[in-house]
């Protein structure tokens, strides 16, 4: 399988302005996160790909690859699917651009799915991992996925789910942690595919995929990264750097 690594990298941001062109120990956050992605060793080749000269020219200039948006688009998998329309690839893995401290093992594990889907039952993976804190579960900013005993995703929401009647039920609250990797054809099905209700009400592209008879596989991890989505995520990454 020919498997590529994309990271859709919008320059506007509604709670960190520009964050991905901060400053990370001497490094953008955005070349930081191209760098992780690349020394995985797990994909044949790895974009970013933006809307922002600022940020191509940024990963150009560092001596890596970067695609501009043709077109604007809502959602990251709309940006990743016009990068890769004419592209020769398998599997498609959406990195987020604000994720500079990547961990090998989940990426693998996800990509590991579909070495194992001899089936081609599997559409899209995803990553998730457990949550017990109730202020987390009920977070609206953390989204929560439950599954079937196959580990196929049932629905992803911003409620708590699925809801505590019995708090003694010994149910298991998972937080979607969105990290995807696509097939190409489910990829550019969601492209060509108008949003439908439930993805509009949630604000989950996500749910387009289910809402149209995708089946996304989940893999549960124990590896949280650090995302940096404010101001003070930016102060405990470097604090991680050691600065």
């Amino acid at each position: 399988m020919k498997i590529i690594a994309v990271i859709p990298a919008r320059y506007a941001s509604t709670r960190f302005h520009a964050k991905l062109m901060q400053d990370l120990g001497g490094k953008t956050v955005i070349t930081r996160t191209y760098e992780a992605a690349l020394n995985t060793g797990l994909f044949h080749n790895v974009f970013v790909v933006t809307d922002s000269d600022l940020i191509y020219n940024e990963i150009t200039a560092n001596g890596g690859k970067a695609i501009m948006s043709i077109k604007e688009h809502e959602s990251g998998s709309d940006r990743i699917a016009e990068a890769v329309e004419h592209m020769d690839v398998d599997i498609v893995v959406n990195v987020q651009g604000d994720e500079p401290f990547i961990n090998k093992e989940p990426l693998a594990d996800v990509l590991e799915v579909f070495k194992a889907d001899l089936a081609h039952e599997v559409d899209l993976a995803s990553v998730m991992y457990q949550i017990t804190d109730w202020d987390e579960i009920e977070n609206p900013n953390n989204v929560k996925v439950i599954v079937d005993q196959k580990g196929f995703a049932l629905y992803f929401s911003r409620s708590v789910i699925p809801y505590p009647r019995d708090k003694e039920a010994g149910v298991r609250y998972f937080k979607h942690i969105g990290i995807y990797a696509f097939r190409k054809h489910a990829l550019m099905d969601f492209y060509k595919l108008p949003m439908q209700k439930l993805e509009a009400s949630e604000k989950l592209e996500q749910l387009r995929y289910l809402e149209y008879g995708k089946r996304i596989r989940m893999v549960e991890t124990t590896h949280v990264g650090v995302g940096i989505d404010t101001p003070e995520d930016l102060e405990k990454a470097k604090k991680l750097l050691g600065l």
